[in-house]
């Protein structure tokens, strides 16, 4: 069926249903980017749900280029998925570690912008986004990560809203894989 497993098609399907039955919406919203939407998708109400956590890494680990070390995400979207996908592929016995970017560095401590283990300069590491639209605030962490001395070739999202952020992705060399589009909620 191709280059993924029958349980990944399955579990695209499933996560879909609970997606179009919690996060989507349809009216008038003014999207993070600024610009005016009649859909809107908050993916929180799933991927704050066990199940549909589970749904998220299980595809998301199937997903993921092999090579990469670690998973990492802007603060708040991406603190789920990426909890979700280091346990999930500990339970395989598979090494991969999180990564989470403060959207404001702290100025206390340590001040520091990322937050996780110490990784070596060099690290291929994977970032993920729930809903990317012009990929504005996934560009902002892909600029921390590389200004950390870490490689960044992927960006994986739930969804894909269709509007600019695959090219802005394109612009910085980074690889978007999405699960869905928008046009899967039409």
């Amino acid at each position: 069926m191709g280059k993924f497993s029958d349980k990944y098609y399955l579990n695209k399907a499933k996560l879909l249903k609970q997606l179009i039955e919690k996060s989507y919406k349809k009216g008038n919203f003014t999207l993070s980017s600024g610009k005016k939407s009649s859909h809107y998708l908050n993916c929180k109400p799933v991927s704050l749900n066990g199940e549909g956590l589970n749904l998220i890494s299980d595809l998301f680990l199937e997903l993921k280029d092999s090579r990469s070390k670690a998973v990492a995400g802007l603060t708040l979207g991406a603190d789920p998925i990426v909890s979700g996908l280091i346990v999930k592929a500990a339970s395989q016995g598979l090494g991969l570690n999180g990564l989470i970017i403060r959207k404001e560095i702290k100025q206390y401590g340590t001040k520091a912008g990322i937050e996780g283990p110490n990784l070596e300069e060099g690290t291929l590491v994977t970032v993920l986004e729930d809903v990317v639209t012009t990929a504005g605030s996934v560009i902002k962490a892909i600029k921390k990560l590389r200004e950390n001395n870490y490689v960044v070739e992927e960006v994986l999202s739930i969804v894909d809203r269709q509007e600019g952020g695959l090219e802005a992705l394109e612009d910085e060399n980074v690889k978007l894989k999405s699960l869905f589009t928008i046009k899967d909620f039409l």
